[in-house]
Parts: C-alpha cells; sequence; structure tokens
C-alpha cells in the first residue's frame, strides 16, 4: 500500500501554494480535513456529555452524603456534649469531606483517606470552606487535598454542614477519554490517509495515463518529417462511461486524427519532394545543352555589341538556373535521408581552402581565419562540409559591404564538439527576420537581383526606390534610397550574385544530418553564424 507522504509530497512543489499540488493530494488532505474536524466534533461533543453526566452523577452522591451528615451531626435534645462527627456516618466514602461551620468558626475538618482514618485540613483550607455560600448548589475547589466538589447547607438546627467529594476520579475518566479519543482518531485519520490514498491514487490512475500520452505527444516532432504518431491511450482508461474515460476516449479519436492528417501532410510533402527532385532532373539536360550552345555561339559566331550582352545574359541566366536545380536535387537527397560518404574531414584544412576561394572572389573584402595550433577534425562527407562554409562565407560576401571583415574560426569546445563560425561587422540582420534565416526561398530584401524570378516565394520584402540598392541584409532598408555604397542595403549583391534563398537551407539541411546544430546571432556591426558538429579526438 503507498505511503501516505509519497502521495503528499513531491520534489519541487511550493507547498505554500495549494493550487500546484496534486489532485489526489488535495483530495486526501481534503478528506483528512473532514475526517479531523468530524473527530474534533464528535471529541469535544463526547467529552461536554461526559463531563456532565459525571458531574450530575457526582452531585447526586454530594447532596446524598451531605443529607447523611446533617443527619449524622444533629445534637441531641438537650444541646450538650460534643457534636457527632459526620465522617463517622454510614456510607460515607474514602475521599468525603466533612467541616462544621458555627458563629463564623470551623470545627471538625477534614477528609476521609484511604485508610479509613480522618486526616485534617490546613487554615487555608478553612477559608476556602468558610467563604462558601451555604445555599445547597455545589462548586468546584481546590484544596491541599486535592481538587473537590463542595456544597455548604445550612441544617435545621443552625449549623452550616460542608461536604464534599473529590474531583480525582471524574478527571481521570474524562482524560482517560481524550486519550482514548486522541488515540483512535489519529489511528483513524492514519486508517483512512492510507486507504483514501490507494483508492484515489487507483481512481486516478487513468487520468495519470491520459497526462503521460499528452507529455508523450507534446515531445514528438510534429513540425517536420515522417511522424510515428503510435501513442495512444490505453482502453482501460479510455471507456466512455466514465468522466476520465470521456477525456480518454476523446484524446484518443482527436490523436487519431492527428495522425490521419499528419500522414497526408507526410504523403504530400513526399510527393513534392519527388516533383522537385523529377523536375530537377529533367531541367539539367537542356541546362547543360544551354550553356553548351551559347559557349558555342560566343566562340564561333560574331555579334554586335548589344548580340554580345544578350547572349552573356543568357549564359549567366543558364549558370545561375543551374545552380538552383543543383541546390534543389541536394535538398532533396537530404530531405530522403541518403547516407552519407563518411570520412575523416580536417575542418582547419577546409577552413583554409575555402576563404581562398572566397579571397580570389572578394578582394574588397577582408578575410581573416582563427585556427587552432592542432587540427580539429570530424567524421563526415567533406564535400557537404565544405558546401556549408562556402554557403556561409558567400553568404556574407553577398549581403555585406565592400571593406567588411569576415572572420572565419575554428575551434574545439569543452565538450568536445567541433565550432566552425562565420563573423563578420556587416549592417546586421533585420531583427523580425532573424527567425527565418534558415527557410527555404526565404529571402527579405526588396528586389530579386534576378529579374525572371520575381514569380518566386518571398517571405519578406522592404521597399527599395529606384535607382537605389536593395534593402540591408535580409530586409533592412536603412539609408537605401540615399544611393551610398554605406548607406545602402547590406548585401545588395549585383545581378550576377543573386542568390536563390537556398543557401542558408542547404547549410542547415548538411548540418543536421550530421548531427549537429547551426546558430545565427546578429547585431549592427556583428553578424555570426555558428556550427556546432560532433567531434573525432584528434590522433595522438
Amino acid at each position: 500500500m503507498p505511503s501516505l507522504s509519497g502521495v503528499i509530497r513531491a520534489p519541487g512543489r511550493d507547498w505554500r501554494n495549494p493550487s500546484t499540488w496534486h489532485l489526489r493530494t488535495r483530495l486526501v488532505l481534503v478528506a483528512m480535513a473532514l475526517l479531523v474536524a468530524i473527530c474534533g466534533a464528535v471529541g469535544l461533543f463526547s467529552y461536554a456529555s461526559m463531563d456532565l453526566f459525571l458531574t450530575r452523577q457526582l452531585d447526586t452522591q454530594l447532596g446524598q452524603a451531605s443529607h447523611r451528615s446533617s443527619e449524622f451531626g444533629r445534637p441531641s435534645s438537650d444541646d450538650s456534649g460534643p457534636r457527632p462527627d459526620p465522617l463517622e456516618a454510614r456510607g460515607q466514602g474514602v475521599g468525603t469531606l466533612n467541616a462544621r461551620i458555627r458563629d463564623g468558626v470551623v470545627s471538625n475538618p477534614g477528609f476521609l483517606a484511604g485508610d479509613a482514618t480522618r486526616k485534617s485540613l490546613s487554615p487555608n483550607d478553612n477559608a476556602v470552606l468558610l467563604a462558601l455560600t451555604p445555599n445547597g448548589v455545589p462548586v468546584d475547589r481546590t484544596l491541599s487535598a486535592g481538587a473537590y466538589r463542595l456544597m455548604a447547607v445550612r441544617a435545621p438546627y443552625g449549623d452550616i454542614i460542608v461536604t464534599g467529594l473529590p474531583l480525582e476520579e471524574k478527571q481521570n475518566t474524562l482524560a482517560s477519554l481524550v486519550w482514548t479519543m486522541a488515540v483512535v482518531s489519529a489511528g483513524g485519520l492514519v486508517l483512512i490517509g492510507l486507504a483514501g490514498t490507494a483508492v484515489i491514487r487507483r481512481t486516478m490512475k487513468p487520468l495519470e495515463q491520459l497526462s503521460e500520452v499528452a507529455t508523450k505527444v507534446s515531445r514528438l516532432p510534429l513540425d517536420a518529417g515522417e511522424v510515428a504518431l503510435g501513442v495512444r491511450v490505453p482502453a482501460s482508461a479510455a471507456h466512455p462511461g466514465t468522466e476520465v474515460g470521456s477525456v480518454g476516449y476523446a484524446l484518443n479519436q482527436m490523436l487519431d486524427n492527428v495522425s490521419n492528417a499528419l500522414e497526408a501532410r507526410q504523403e504530400s510533402e513526399m510527393k513534392v519532394r519527388q516533383f522537385v527532385a523529377d523536375a530537377s532532373h529533367e531541367l539539367r539536360t537542356p541546362l547543360t545543352a544551354i550553356r553548351g550552345y551559347t559557349e558555342l555561339m560566343r566562340m564561333t559566331e560574331h555579334f554586335t555589341p548589344d548580340g554580345e550582352k544578350s547572349l552573356a545574359r543568357v549564359q549567366s541566366q543558364s549558370e545561375r538556373m543551374t545552380t538552383l536545380v543543383e541546390d534543389l536535387l541536394l535538398l532533396a537527397r537530404l530531405d530522403e535521408g541518403q547516407p552519407l560518404r563518411v570520412t575523416d574531414v580536417d575542418l582547419t584544412q577546409l577552413a583554409i581552402e575555402t576563404v581562398s576561394d572566397e579571397k580570389v572572389m572578394a578582394p574588397d573584402r577582408t578575410w581573416q581565419l582563427e585556427l587552432p595550433d592542432e587540427p580539429v577534425v570530424v567524421r563526415g562527407d567533406a564535400t557537404q562540409l565544405q558546401q556549408v562554409l562556402a554557403n556561409l562565407l558567400s553568404n556574407a560576401r553577398k549581403h555585406t559591404e565592400p571593406g567588411t571583415t569576415v572572420v572565419t574560426g575554428v575551434m574545439r569546445s569543452a565538450d568536445g564538439s567541433a565550432v566552425v563560425s562565420v563573423t563578420d561587422n556587416g549592417s546586421g540582420i533585420a531583427p523580425e527576420f532573424l527567425g527565418r534565416v534558415f527557410a527555404r526561398f526565404a529571402r527579405a530584401d526588396a528586389a530579386r537581383t534576378n529579374p525572371a524570378a520575381t514569380a518566386q516565394p518571398v517571405v519578406a520584402t522592404a521597399g527599395a526606390r529606384s535607382g537605389s540598392a536593395a534593402g540591408s541584409r535580409f530586409g533592412s532598408a536603412s539609408g537605401a534610397a540615399s544611393g551610398s555604397p554605406r548607406g545602402a542595403a547590406r548585401g545588395a549583391a549585383p545581378a550576377s550574385e543573386g542568390t536563390s534563398g537556398l543557401g542558408l537551407s542547404i547549410v542547415q539541411s548538411i548540418v543536421e544530418a550530421h548531427g549537429g546544430t547551426v546558430e545565427v546571432t546578429s547585431r549592427p556591426g556583428r553578424t555570426e553564424f555558428a556550427v556546432r558538429l560532433p567531434a573525432t579526438p584528434p590522433s595522438a
């Protein structure tokens, strides 16, 4: 049987706030509080009833003893000689107290001891007896011999006869009653608490199962990918006949509905991915032909300056379209979860090579490296990891102004993972767009660098004035209207460097495929992309 303390105590809870307690805890405490109140009320009533009963019984005995004392102490007809001692009257019990008061003087005060001998009272006791009113009403007084119930009556012969009976027996009886009720109540509280805990725990078990199911579902990654929503409330807790069972049944119905919706979403996503992959495969051949024939025409034919410019435009856009198709194919392969070609990859060497390539492409930026003395090695696909670095550096190049410093760092963190960071001191990313930088086709610049791509999805736009550069990096339009290089948009890339909005999505997909994470932080003057990958310890 579960212990009561195990039910009403739980770590990490504020017991000063009852609203944070478990429902079963509150039910047990309420039941116990009601039992305490009932036991207290019954105890008080029983105590008062017993006290009244014992007092009436004692008063009856006291009245009889007083009558015996008055009759036994009656003087002779000639009122000569000593008065009889009332304690010597027949029927006087142990502890009976008697005294005679005549003309304000107490005579023969004493009580009958347990050995049937007479014990005298102290002078202080005599003063207490003198203060009594001879009206025959019993009163409680404390004497040297203990607590007594006293009664003073005026006898027909003029004397005041004081009679008393000890209260010890009554007090002992009441004390025994109190202890008995306390023990019984405490035992009842413990038994009711344990039994109530067991019953309530058993009754609340289906509700706990509902909570466990809801918690498991809340931890499932339902936002993307294949989701196996096989968690259900047990049949024993999903009977519609009870309140909790009705909730369990409704929860199972809801989970069935959600599962069907997730399956439909997954099927739709698979169709879209397959379509993108198939379309990309089909586009590669005509794009290759377009590029080939364009290069052949430029080498074999003579064109006017305008014709040469148009042909160059065709070639650049076919190259751009080829890049977009390759990006889509890579994302499709990553979505399908195709296995990686895993080898040992030296991130330091990879960073050196990739930064060297960017220096050639953008000599007007300052490219810096921060590398450790020892190689930082991870297990991964070298080609894909190089694309991660290339995309991050390309992002910094395309979305910063000339003169920007871009720092590429590689390090090993305290937990053994490898961290690759790309930091620049450009204008930063707009705060409202920061949470969407890794979304596919997410672009916040005001105008597409590719005029023919205006029909593509745009996540957010910022207005740009005629003749000015596009908005600041990922959407900030500060200074766009001025036309100055620094005031214009960070990252307003030339038309030849238009972006598809897939670069950072590819970065995130590759990093996650390697079991890592990528994060971005940005403020004006500093933007950092940090990639964290599980690292292989360097060889000794």
